[in-house]
């Protein structure tokens, strides 16, 4: 019995190991670190229980027989952060530079099965090299096999991606179908096709970095939600935000205990919103101190940044938070924003979370760019996700709600449960000058007149009294109120039921 011990224990030991202590070495050297050190770091101490160490490849063709390294370039099993199951697998690039084969694919598509039937969130960290080649197409198949996998759990679990070096070809698109992707800076790229095709293909010379670096990712795409300088600061970021998360649509919100009173009352919000309606604020500093303890993780904060969307906590339960910011762009929607608030309001709504919308929006940005780049059909997909949330939805109305944008913003209009103005908000079609030259157009040479006629729109419509008095607001309250009116709103709403005619899927305009 001894030896069969020992035998086990040195096996563990040879698979631990993955590549070797060269590979291993020069892992650290790039500032990375391995597969098994990045579990430790993403669960709690001691949590981690691993599946299949010791699978092989079968492969024969091109001298793969005689290098079998167990564990086959990945590391798959469960733990727990925070005391909550989530599943995970981890690329080792030490091993055949983590390329996917037959067997790695079987291993990841084994814990994606676990993760669904058993209903908790999978976290797939990837540093590897695209599919292993001298396989072919079973390679290929495996890739398949995963991103089917991606699909199903979609909505129903919470899937998270860490890009933490290269990840390329076909490796690229099951984070892409997962609901968020974060990178390390400096060390991790995606893209379709590398620099060396790119040139023979395009004659275009461009860098890994230039390519597909979390710059262009987080910045340009919007393919990545976040980037972060170093592997350890992404994997605590990921147990922080896996605390926001429920464990799949089924779950209750995660509740964690907060010493932050809901009557909290902010005095300094009074005074946030400038008397000048062209001079901007900063949204976050509303949210900041709306939330529990100003404890916010945004999700896209370098792309789209006139809006700003994340996670926080009232009275230690999630929320979905998507606020206007008048810091950029005056907070105006465009084809970017509204892509992206558009998938956060999904997300949220897959997974019964709460949303939570600061609304100062002076409408959607005109121009030959913002309309050839489909500007309709990406707005569209913010108006459509709203109007088809059925979660409790919460709107506060802190300055501009203009034109379109005043409906499209989590209006009452789309269903929205509680919507609350602060006595700053102006809601119209559009601005005074613009809609006064318009109706009196005239009058257009007499300034003194159109003066008179603009103050005459103003006094009328930029207020949100004319709104509020056909009920499409259900209150005007003090800005220095906004926490406890939104805390005891989301108490009101907590047993909420409504749902949306029965459908196979909608088809939202993509």
């Amino acid at each position: 019995m001894k030896h069969i011990l020992e035998e086990l224990e040195a096996r563990r030991a040879r698979a631990r190991l993955g590549g070797g202590e060269a590979r291993i070495a020069a892992q650290h050297m790039k500032a990375k670190l391995t597969a098994r050190e990045r579990i430790a770091v993403l669960l709690d101490e001691d949590s981690f229980e691993e599946f299949d160490m010791f699978v092989e490849h079968r492969a024969t063709d091109f001298g793969m027989a005689k290098t079998r390294i167990a564990g086959d370039g990945v590391v798959t099993g469960w733990g727990t952060v925070n005391g909550r199951v989530v599943y995970v697998f981890a690329k080792d690039f030490t091993v055949f530079g983590g390329s996917l084969s037959e067997t790695h694919a079987q291993k990841i598509t084994k814990i994606q099965d676990m993760a669904l039937k058993n209903g908790a969130p999978i976290i797939g960290l990837f540093d590897a090299g695209g599919a292993r080649i001298q396989e072919g197409v079973a390679a290929l198949a495996g890739y398949g096999e995963v991103f089917q996998r991606n699909v199903l759990a979609s909505g129903v679990i919470p899937q998270v991606s860490v890009i933490m070096g290269p990840c390329a070809g076909g490796d690229v698109y099951s984070p892409a179908m997962t609901d968020f992707i974060f990178m390390v800076r400096d060390t991790s790229y995606m893209f379709v096709t590398g620099p060396d095709v790119v040139k023979t293909v395009t004659n275009e010379s461009v860098t890994a970095e230039e390519l597909g670096g979390a710059k262009v990712h987080t910045t340009r795409s919007s393919i990545a939600d976040g980037a972060f300088d170093d592997d350890v600061e992404a994997l605590i970021e990921m147990r922080r935000l896996i605390d926001f998360l429920p464990a799949n649509n089924r779950a209750p919100l995660p509740e964690i205990e907060s010493v932050d009173p809901a009557d909290r009352a902010e005095p300094s919000l009074d005074t946030l919103v400038p008397d000048n309606p062209n001079k901007p604020y900063d949204v976050k500093e509303l949210i900041g101190k709306t939330v529990d303890e100003g404890d916010f993780f945004e999700i896209q904060a370098a792309f789209a940044r006139n809006i700003v969307t994340g996670f926080g906590r009232m009275e230690g339960r999630t929320v979905g938070i998507v606020a206007n910011q008048p810091m950029v762009l005056a907070g105006v929607l465009d084809a970017d924003a509204s892509r992206k608030a558009a998938r956060f309001v999904r997300f949220c709504d897959a997974f019964s979370i709460p949303i939570v919308t600061f609304v100062d929006v002076p409408g959607f940005l005109p121009g030959t760019a913002q309309e050839y780049g489909g500007l309709i059909k990406h707005g569209a997909k913010l108006l459509f996700a709203y109007g088809e949330a059925t979660v409790p939805k919460i709107t506060v109305i802190t300055r501009k709600a203009y034109g379109g944008a005043y409906d499209v913003m989590a209006s009452k209009h789309l269903r929205g449960d509680v919507i609350y103005a602060w006595p700053t908000a102006q809601i119209a079609v559009m601005g005074a000058k613009g809609a006064v030259e318009i109706i009196f157009r005239a009058e257009n040479g007499d300034r003194e007149k159109l003066a008179e006629r603009t103050k005459e729109y103003e006094d009328r419509f930029l207020s949100p009294f004319v709104a509020a008095e056909r009920g499409y607001i259900d209150e005007v309250i003090m800005p220095h109120s906004t926490r406890r009116r939104i805390a005891r709103a989301l108490r009101l709403l907590r047993n909420k039921q409504l749902e949306n005619p029965w459908k196979k899927h909608d088809n939202i305009p993509l």
